[in-house]
């Protein structure tokens, strides 16, 4: 029986699912166990069931129920899988292509079935639930979240590591600025408002805006919360995460069924429209449109042939692992340079954050020696006046706690140069 029958997911647990685990055991050479661009917490710890060839041999135990005989149960896949950063490297990299992040998902969605779930799930996991509720008194909030006491203290209840900050909320939540001016003609597009640039980094979709209008556009957004569901993935909360889509599907229909391009500013949400609601909504048809109509700022401007206004200076680009494995960054790095900027954008690897992981008491050791594998490093050799850009909530967070340096998203450094 698949789990596409049950679960609209493509992991098979019957013969499909077991000749691709084979496969990856069966690999002569593992990229990831001989410390290549795969396996984050591999390239970490040097432990081999930390490996995507490692997690397979462990699944494939799980499936034979010979030395694994717990299934679902088992503390041993447990374990190996909450180490995996689910920043699907191994998708794209891995000669088998094994897809780590979904079987993680599938994992813990049965593992926790009859378990409670951990805090985490409720507070990192349920995120686009809460957020939008606490962008309603944003100065209260950060004011408790980064007082001393209250602050360590709701950081112990919600399970995030002490050494870490609690992301602020903007000042005003993008959607609440309904007054924003609008062109009254030009091209409609929909720019998707996801959590994180909507509750806490506002003044990205606000730069977004800028560019898009500036490009011709007559920009619309949800005035409803629409979050794709990417933090429900990491705890297994799948029911939710197809309810969150199917939630997606039904606002958003006027504009798919128009066929307008629908901007995505977040890499991990647009990855979700790419390849988790395709497997999640197998058979719903406004689905698959909204999949093909989901694009990147960079992918939209680089289409229209948008011409930046000229911006001096030099800018390092860290990519978020969603954008590298499913979609790549050309078009970014296009967009800067011809805006005449002096592009960096080194194979800087994973920032060791990916959502919730680099939050946990216990993983935060190993995000942070992911991180100083390469990409803390390079920002750190940055001059002060170069710019530290990366389109990722949760890159951008580890960067600018771990460095100290700000960063910008792509569309914050594009609407530099604008009038």
């Amino acid at each position: 029986m698949t789990l596409a029958t049950r679960l609209a997911f493509t992991s098979e647990i019957g013969d499909g699912f077991t000749r691709a685990v084979e496969r990856c055991v069966g690999m002569g050479k593992c990229r990831s166990a001989q410390g290549g661009t795969m396996c984050p917490s591999y390239r970490a710890t040097r432990e081999e069931r930390y490996s995507t060839r490692g997690r397979a041999r462990l699944l494939g135990e799980m499936l034979r129920g010979e030395l694994i005989t717990e299934r679902w149960d088992s503390e041993a896949v447990r374990e190996a899988l909450d180490w995996c950063l689910a920043c699907k490297g191994c998708k794209s990299d891995c000669p088998t292509h094994t897809d780590m992040a979904a079987y993680k998902a599938e994992f813990l969605h049965h593992h926790y079935a009859t378990r409670t779930l951990p805090r985490q799930a409720h507070t990192m996991g349920r995120i686009g639930e809460w957020a939008p509720l606490a962008a309603r008194l944003p100065q209260l909030v950060n004011f408790l979240a980064q007082a001393p006491a209250i602050g360590a203290l709701a950081k112990r209840i919600a399970g995030i590591a002490s050494q870490r900050s609690l992301p602020r909320l903007s000042a005003r939540s993008f959607r609440s600025r309904s007054r924003m001016p609008q062109a009254a003609a030009g091209e409609p597009v929909l720019l998707f408002a996801d959590t994180f640039n909507d509750c806490f980094r506002a003044e990205t979709a606000v730069a977004a805006v800028r560019v898009l209008q500036h490009a011709g556009c007559r920009v619309e957004w949800p005035r409803s919360g629409l979050c794709c569901g990417r933090p429900y993935y990491d705890f297994g909360l799948l029911d939710r995460a197809r309810a969150a889509l199917e939630k997606i599907v039904a606002a958003l229909a006027p504009q798919i069924d128009a066929g307008t391009p629908v901007i995505v500013l977040e890499p991990a949400c647009l990855s979700v429209f790419r390849d988790e609601m395709r497997q999640m909504l197998p058979n719903d048809a406004r689905a698959a449109r909204l999949a093909t109509l989901a694009v990147s700022l960079a992918e939209f401007l680089a289409a229209r042939g948008w011409q930046p206004p000229p911006l001096a200076g030099r800018a390092f680009v860290h990519g978020h692992c969603h954008q590298k494995a499913l979609g790549g960054q050309a078009a970014d790095l296009a967009l800067l340079a011809a805006a005449g900027l002096d592009v960096e954008a080194p194979d800087s690897g994973c920032c060791g954050m990916s959502g919730a992981f680099g939050f946990k008491p216990e993983h935060f050791a190993a995000s942070q020696a992911i991180g100083e594998l390469s990409l803390l490093p390079a920002v750190r050799a940055q001059a002060p006046e170069t710019l530290i850009v990366a389109s990722g909530f949760s890159c951008r967070e580890q960067i600018e706690q771990l460095t100290g340096r700000a960063t910008l998203h792509l569309a914050e450094v594009l609407a530099r140069a604008l009038p």
